[in-house]
């Protein structure tokens, strides 16, 4: 089948990896349907730049209300939207805010999953046509790692209710393909950061708070524990490798990262120097942004999606900090362009790491 003709319907579009992925999607011609959540706020912001008129002939984006916890939602979206692949990218995804909200976290991130799974099965039965299904799986489902670096057969031993969530989703995935001959696959992947990264994760706290603080617009940024490693990509590298899993004839697992780690300090110290800042001058510990159980260190081998399906990582750690740092510094200009005319703008806050 031609790309030209070609559906994927993707949970989560208005997040950032959902973003980069329709775009990614749109460029080879693909018609692009997205779910998102109803709210009393436009939240889709990230979609600004592909955004197409529904009311516009030839318009190759469209956005279906729906949520991960309504099965009913889910089976309807697909039986109307007939996609040839399933992106489920959708979840509750931040590790901290999952021990506040486990009971919401698992419904999200693992009953979605097997919502999705059972309306894209019934519809595949209906349609007679096979659909290609891609799981979110997350380097959080190593957890208490028993081996480094992290590779598809190292064991999961999460340490998080979004870890464990996630689990849940990967193991039903991998079932749904062994009883049904489902070509659903799952990409692990490691840490992958932008600047579309939502502003209460680590590293775009970390950038956005470097840009009002060389802007003057704040002074401290309180961080927790300064010495977690991860691996951590470009969301822009890693939404191709999404899109490569599900054009292979055989659906498989594959860990997606640098094969590098680093502490979130050495992000932090590599942040505040790209702005000719001193971290030691505005960053102050916070027990509050600790977990009940931490993951001390993060490490993937992506071997095998090198060797099987031709990827590799092509922004360095270096570039990724320059380009959150740059894109948060043009913010926070423009937050002081604002403030200075006599503007009121909100405080930002940057809670929970």
């Amino acid at each position: 089948m031609s790309t030209e003709s070609k559906r994927a319907l993707i949970t989560g579009i208005t997040g950032q990896d959902g973003s980069y992925l329709a775009e990614f999607l749109l460029a080879r011609d693909y018609e692009v349907h997205g779910i998102i959540r109803r709210s009393s706020s436009f939240n889709t912001e990230r979609l600004d730049p592909i955004y197409q008129d529904p009311h516009e002939s030839g318009a190759r984006l469209r956005l279906h209300y729906g949520d991960l916890t309504d099965a009913n939602c889910l089976d309807k979206i697909v039986h109307e939207v007939e996609p040839h692949e399933i992106y489920n990218l959708g979840a509750q995804s931040h590790v901290r805010v999952s021990f506040d909200m486990p009971i919401y976290t698992f419904e999200t991130v693992a009953g979605g999953a097997l919502k999705l799974l059972e309306a894209a099965r019934r519809y595949q039965a209906r349609a007679r046509h096979r659909v290609r299904y891609y799981q979110a799986s997350s380097s959080e489902q190593f957890g208490l790692v028993a081996e480094t670096p992290q590779r598809e057969t190292t064991p999961f031993h999460p340490r998080s209710p979004y870890g464990c969530a996630k689990v849940m989703a990967h193991h039903a995935t991998v079932n749904y393909r062994e009883s049904y001959g489902m070509h659903a696959s799952c990409g692990i992947l490691f840490n992958h950061e932008s600047p579309r990264r939502g502003e209460t994760f680590v590293t775009r706290k970390i950038t956005r708070a470097v840009g009002r603080i060389a802007m003057g617009l704040q002074d401290k940024l309180y961080l927790g524990n300064l010495d977690a490693k991860r691996d951590w990509g470009f969301a822009g590298d890693y939404v191709e490798m999404m899109w490569r899993m599900l054009q292979r004839n055989e659906p498989g697992d594959f860990v997606i990262a640098t094969g590098q780690t680093r502490s979130v300090r050495e992000f932090a110290e590599a942040a505040f120097t790209q702005a000719g800042l001193d971290l030691k001058d505005h960053v102050e510990f916070d027990p509050r942004y600790l977990r009940p159980a931490e993951v001390d260190l993060l490490l993937g081998d992506a071997t095998r999606a090198g060797e099987v399906l031709g990827w590799q990582a092509r922004t360095t750690f270096a570039d990724l900090v320059k380009m959150m740092v740059e894109h948060d510094l043009e913010l926070a200009r423009r937050e002081k362009t604002l403030r200075d005319a006599g503007h009121d703008l909100p405080d930002f806050c940057g809670h929970d790491q």
